[in-house]
């Protein structure tokens, strides 16, 4: 005879309605027995106070009952099935009826056009049919809904998405969808709306989506549509049609772009002749006329040009955009002080590059072109702005998003024997402005230099050390550059004479490394630090590991990294860490490498462009561009140069893009 579960048991299976998943995994399963538990071990009998509760416990609805009577009671597993095609198929069927006459409840009616339809179907669909046929409404009942606010044509759009998910747009249909999807509170209709507007927006429609989307509330089409405009401006104002076109951009959308960072191959001339057109053909207030003009970056017009058009356009005119113009005014004639008085109304709408300053083809043939490295494309392009000279062995920096160029070596090259050259050492400083693609000369060098460390503290441009012409000693003197005052002034000296340096700055430190000091003919492994705030003394730092000559040093997340110099043994390249004094040696390069072009591209990353190197025991210039992984200790091939090029000096700035192709 079978034994029957007990009263518990069965209660437990009738009443008790456990979720899937409540039950711990395995529960009610026969528990094994641990080997290494001994058979003759009693268990301690379970006082009252050890009988609570467990913290959290849900007490199970029904009768007590005892795990143990359980364990064979067996719990049934189900799976949750989806088909892709049922819905598929109910839609199928709707538009069947639809197309057939068939059970349709209710008919549609815009601008005299009946559209027999189900009532199901729509509520189901739009939030505006679902309170529509609620049984309290008066159209509940009605056989007939008028829908005077909806084009025949965008509603017969609407009911061909709602029976068949499927929705035909064009430029000439959008705008009577949109209206419908809108109003019926069709959301998925919207959707793709939008989604149309972003792949599809081009010059001869960017302005006509803008105004779309910014009537309908569309954010995502309304910043993609803004964005290409801004892209694309270059091409959109040489164009009379689809200048024609801006004229009619709305209010909201002209601002947005005028706030764009990239914009390239326009210059702002053209930017505040276009805001001055529109406000001629779309009269504003002041308020607003004033908000629209303030976002011309008014540093970036040439001054004659500024001057001219400030007294024949009366919206310049309005007491606040005029102090933003005389503001500017001003700007233009501070000389040595503008790359301290950079704001965004003197700042390019452009992105960073890398400029490959001077190099040639080979040693002591320098070339006056620059070339410019945009990372993320990992394209070269010639400056439209040559050097002044010929140059070799010249200091490089930035401030402000002004170049500067100093001292070095001017080539001069026989003309009737290419292989003669005369080399002068020069105390020239060339700054060349991105704005305007102009070169300026400012005020020379104390002294004359050529491999000297050049770097930048707080503005203040820092040229230490160098040799002033060849055959003479190197130069321990140290010269800082006032841009307050215009004027060269001297710094703390070297405790040596000193050149073929290196150079790297952690906040306001300045580290230099190696070189060949006075009465020396061999390289250095001696380093240098100087506090340019603080300290008005030269301190020694650890040595590094390897003497070093002509290599150069680049500052990633506080850490100092020196590669190669010329004629070194091996390959390796080392770490500084400023907080313990310390060299680390990282991973090699593959090939020795040295009067190439290096810079920290602002990440964890350093690039070095070209150089030259061993090869069958000739020197060889390269083409080959490498980047330094900092925090992998990995270097890889990026790209190439378009030709050979040693003897680069290497600096990051803005610089105006080419017009998007």
């Amino acid at each position: 005879m079978s034994k029957q579960p007990s009263t518990n048991v069965k209660a437990l299976q009738a009443n008790l309605n456990i979720p899937m998943g409540a039950l711990r995994p395995g529960a009610g399963h026969p528990v094994k027995r641990r080997e290494d538990t001994v058979d003759t071990e009693e268990a301690s009998p379970v006082t009252p106070e050890e009988k609570k509760p467990l913290p959290g416990a849900v007490k199970l609805p029904g009768p007590a009952v005892n795990l143990s009577e359980i364990q064979n009671v067996k719990m049934m597993n189900y799976y949750l099935m989806l088909s892709s095609s049922h819905g598929e198929g109910v839609l199928s069927r709707y538009q069947s009826l639809r197309l057939e006459g068939r059970m349709c409840d209710v008919v549609l009616e815009a601008e005299g056009v009946e559209f027999p339809a189900h009532r199901t179907l729509l509520a189901c669909s739009s939030d505006y049919f679902w309170s529509m046929f609620q049984d309290y409404t008066l159209e509940s009942g009605s056989h007939t809904i008028s829908l005077p606010a909806l084009s025949s044509l965008g509603l017969e759009q609407i009911l061909d998405f709602i029976y068949t998910s499927w929705i035909s747009l064009s430029p000439s249909t959008l705008e009577v969808t949109l209206q419908a999807a809108c109003y019926l509170q069709i959301t998925h209709a919207v959707d793709l709306c939008t989604h149309y507007i972003s792949e599809s927006i081009a010059p001869d429609n960017c302005c006509f989506f803008a105004n779309i989307a910014a009537c309908y509330g569309l954010s995502e089409a309304f910043n993609d549509s803004n964005s290409f405009i801004a892209r694309n401006m270059c091409r959109i104002i040489a164009s009379e049609e689809y200048k024609a076109e801006l004229m009619e951009l709305n209010l909201d959308s002209l601002k947005e772009v005028l706030v764009a960072e990239e914009m390239p191959g326009v210059k702002e001339t053209e930017l505040l002749q276009l805001v001055l057109d529109w406000l001629e053909c779309n009269p504003q207030s002041a308020l607003q006329s004033n908000a629209l003009l303030s976002r011309i970056r008014f540093g970036l017009v040439p001054p004659e040009e500024l001057s001219q058009l400030s007294a024949l356009k009366p919206a310049l005119r309005t007491p606040f955009i005029h102090s933003v113009v005389q503001k500017a005014l001003n700007y233009h004639f501070q000389g040595s002080l503008q790359p301290l008085l950079q704001s965004v109304h003197t700042s390019l709408r452009a992105t960073n590059k890398i400029l490959l300053v001077g190099g040639g083809p080979e040693a002591n043939r320098p070339q006056n072109q620059i070339l410019t490295y945009e990372p993320h494309s990992k394209k070269f392009q010639p400056l439209s702005a040559s050097l002044p000279n010929k140059i070799q062995h010249q200091g490089v920096c930035v401030v402000g998003n002004f170049l500067f160029v100093l001292g070095g070596e001017v080539v001069q090259v026989d003309e009737e024997n290419e292989k003669s050259a005369v080399m002068t050492v020069t105390d020239q400083v060339w700054r060349y402005d991105p704005r305007f693609e102009q070169w300026e000369e400012m005020e020379p060098l104390l002294q004359k230099r050529a491999q000297f460390a050049c770097c930048v503290i707080e503005g203040v441009i820092f040229a230490i050390g160098g040799w002033g012409q060849r055959g003479e000693p190197a130069l321990s003197s140290v010269e800082r550059y006032n841009m307050n005052e215009g004027c060269w002034r001297s710094g703390v000296s070297l405790p040596y004479s000193v050149h073929g340096h290196a150079c790297a700055t952690i906040e306001t430190g300045i580290f230099i490394s190696g070189g060949i000091h006075i009465n020396n003919s061999e390289s250095s492994k001696e380093v240098l630090f100087l506090n340019s705030v603080e300290v008005d003394a030269w301190q020694r730092r650890c040595n590094m590991s390897i003497a070093r000559f002509g290599h150069q040093m680049a500052t990633v997340r506080g850490r100092i990294y020196t590669f190669l110099g010329m004629y070194e043994p091996f390959c390796d390249i080392e770490r500084y860490s400023p907080e313990q004094d310390q060299w680390t040696r990282l991973k090699p390069l593959l090939n020795d490498r040295f009067c190439y072009g290096l810079t920290a591209t602002g990440g964890k990353r350093v690039l070095m462009f070209g150089g030259r190197k061993w090869q069958e025991g000739q020197e060889v210039c390269t083409t080959n561009v490498l980047e330094y992984d900092t925090e992998y200790d990995a270097w890889r091939e990026v790209c190439k140069l378009p030709r050979p090029l040693c003897g680069i000096q290497c600096a990051i700035m803005t610089l105006q893009d080419p017009p998007e192709t």
